[in-house]
């Protein structure tokens, strides 16, 4: 990472922590970051470098594994894995949250209203869980308030790989 998105995640390190006691006190919600970002210019890197500034455990949210085909058990998975995420202190990571995050779908039968249903009710345990949430996505989601927002351009990104042999070392 460039030194600009390192300043940007120290500072956003540090209002994470004075937040996290003003909102336990205040509002009982925890701290929100989106990183945003086109796919591959290393928002995941950047989720675990502030985790490990924060020394925070990062729990990277598979929602795959969280829903279910079965009425209310998608409900059941993710209020589990919330209070999972408040016993053990842990950041919550969505990784690639766009599709997530996005417009609400047209409802043309049941599996629309309830999928409509099982956004709602992910977006309302974001809003009331008292831990740290980071939202990485090209653009800010509709529905979840943000509180910090990381900006790491593609230009940002020094892609690692093998080194090429200088021909001028011989």
């Amino acid at each position: 990472m460039d030194d600009d998105t390192v300043r940007m995640l120290r500072a956003t390190a540090e209002r994470m922590r004075t937040a996290e006691e003003a909102h336990e006190d205040i509002t009982g919600r925890g701290f929100r970051a989106l990183f945003s970002g086109p796919s591959g210019t290393g928002k995941t890197l950047a989720a675990q470098a502030l985790a490990t500034e924060l020394d925070q455990p990062l729990y990277r949210v598979d929602l795959s594994r969280l829903a279910s085909r079965y009425i209310g058990e998608t409900e059941k998975n993710l209020d589990a894995l919330f209070d999972r995420a408040e016993q053990g202190g842990w950041i919550l990571f969505f990784d690639e949250a766009d599709a997530l995050f996005g417009k609400r779908t047209d409802v043309r039968d049941a599996h629309d209203r309830y999928a409509n249903l099982e956004v709602s009710y992910l977006r309302q345990r974001l809003e009331a869980h008292p831990g740290a949430v980071i939202i990485a996505a090209e653009r800010e989601p509709d529905g979840v308030g943000i509180d910090a927002v990381v900006a790491i351009p593609a230009s940002r990104v020094r892609r690692r790989g093998p080194r090429r042999p200088d021909p001028s070392t011989g």
